[in-house]
């Protein structure tokens, strides 16, 4: 036997090597000189002789899959919930699904579980990581008490919503309670100190109590951006009621990382679905979004709800 040209390779797992591994060893008997030739190992040649019958589909890679499906799989009713769902509403989010899911069909499964049916129904492709290197070390220091700090953050409604004849820009203000993620959000006409403060009381009325502190970016609707010596209407408010400002360092918008996560929220499960025709009719579709997205599951939260968390907090500060 010639051994074979230099530059000549073989896929030691393709179907055209294994038959004539096998062959030759047959003829042969000679292992070594076999595994060296295809670049295979002992183990590998050994297996395929014995599985090998003459024929080609013999050494065709089997399937591992059980025979019987596991006994933890999701049941053909759990999964007629699942696909019903998706049907009224193909935009559903996973913590939605799992939240509507365990409310009104007692479904106890782990939402991870719940995510990979998704999957494998082809409702949703498998995220690629995306994780990058955290600029910053250390566990963040979330309050356990609520009303102890709240972030407020403004965000663009996209004008490819807005469906009215003048051109006009609109404004969602944001305010979430650190310790239970509960949210309020209202639309506004201008993004200024004014609708900053009109939004501030609004937020304090629709909480029932103000917050020790409240943490805002460096924007020129929350603080004076150069050296004044006139104070912000903001921080005049704050001063009048005791509340602390606090404002995180410029270009770091994870600080404020929960408002702005609540933010990208909004985008992907309300704007990118959204269309109004007047600021009214935005503002009472915002109103409806509200109510929606605090009775969200997170698993942040151990899959409650932030209304959920926000009435436990309530009943251990009593």
């Amino acid at each position: 036997m010639n051994s074979i040209t230099q530059n000549k390779r073989y896929c030691p797992h393709e179907i055209t090597t294994k038959i004539k591994s096998v062959k030759l060893y047959r003829q042969t008997k000679d292992i070594s000189f076999v595994c060296r030739r295809y670049h295979i190992s002992k183990a590998s040649l050994m297996r395929w002789n014995k599985l090998y019958d003459g024929t080609r589909d013999s050494l065709l890679p089997k399937s591992h899959r059980p025979l019987t499906p596991h006994p933890n799989a999701h049941t053909e009713e759990e999964l007629k919930w699942i696909r019903d769902y998706h049907r009224r509403n193909p935009n559903i989010s996973i913590s939605e699904l799992y939240g509507k899911l365990r409310e009104k069909k007692a479904y106890t499964r782990h939402p991870g579980s719940l995510y990979r049916v998704f999957v494998r129904l082809g409702y949703r492709q498998k995220a690629e990581s995306t994780k990058k290197k955290s600029r910053h070390n250390g566990k963040y220091d979330t309050p356990t008490v609520l009303g102890e700090k709240w972030q407020m953050d403004v965000k663009y409604v996209p004008a490819v919503c807005y469906s009215g004849k003048n051109e006009q820009q609109f404004y969602q203000y944001t305010i979430i309670e650190e310790a239970s993620r509960k949210r309020f959000i209202f639309a506004y006409e201008e993004q200024s100190s004014y609708s900053t403060v009109d939004f501030f009381k609004r937020a304090i009325t629709f909480f029932g109590y103000a917050p020790n502190v409240i943490q805002t970016d460096n924007g020129i609707e929350f603080t004076h951006t150069s050296k004044t010596s006139r104070v912000h209407p903001l921080d005049m408010f704050c001063q009048k009621y005791g509340i602390i400002h606090k404002l995180i360092r410029p270009r770091t918008p994870w600080h404020n990382g929960k408002v702005e996560r609540s933010h990208r929220n909004d985008q992907e499960r309300f704007y990118n679905f959204l269309k109004f025709y007047s600021f009214h009719d935005l503002q009472e579709q915002m109103k409806q979004y509200l109510k929606r997205s605090n009775n969200i599951p997170m698993a942040v939260l151990g899959w409650v709800t932030p209304n959920q968390m926000h009435r436990k907090l309530e009943r251990l500060s009593v």
